[in-house]
């Protein structure tokens, strides 16, 4: 087999595994190769809401159940929000709805840096679970500032 050969079979067998791995498609957030969301990567679970987690992925991702969760970590921290927060085991988390009208919702932690993003899907009823799951993931990143109600405390 000639050289040319080998690198099609090669590049074949790579795109294969990267066209069916359910992480395919979902880039890094601007700072997921941060040392913080190495440490968080290792920390996901291996299942989230009885979804197991996929296999590989780009650096600070996590997919589970067929893009369900997605989560990145190396966001850029959001900014004050009249967006509602929730505090989930000592993790501030900035909820928003997504305008697609389908239900899906997008959180992102408050207070850290880097943040973590996660997108969940309209199919996903345990969006509690789904945070707790996480918040023990995300801990490890100093918080640093707190999401205030809307009289300010």
């Amino acid at each position: 087999m000639g050289v040319a050969a080998a690198g099609l079979v090669v590049a074949g067998v790579y795109v294969a595994g990267v066209v069916t791995s359910p992480a395919y498609g979902v880039a890094a957030a601007p700072r997921g190769d941060a040392p913080e969301c190495a440490r968080i990567a290792e920390g996901y679970p291996d299942d989230l809401g009885g979804r197991e987690r996929a296999p590989g992925g780009a650096a600070g991702v996590a997919v589970w159940g067929d893009r369900a969760v997605v989560s990145r970590c190396g966001a850029v921290p959001p900014v004050p929000t009249p967006d509602p927060c929730v505090n989930v085991d000592g993790v501030d988390w900035v909820v928003r709805e997504t305008a697609s009208g389908d239900g899906r919702k997008v959180v992102i932690t408050y207070g850290r840096d880097p943040a973590v993003e996660v997108f969940i899907s309209g199919r996903v009823a345990e969006l509690d679970a789904v945070l707790v799951d996480l918040s023990k993931a995300v801990k490890p990143i100093r918080q640093r500032d707190k999401c205030l109600d809307s009289r300010g405390r």
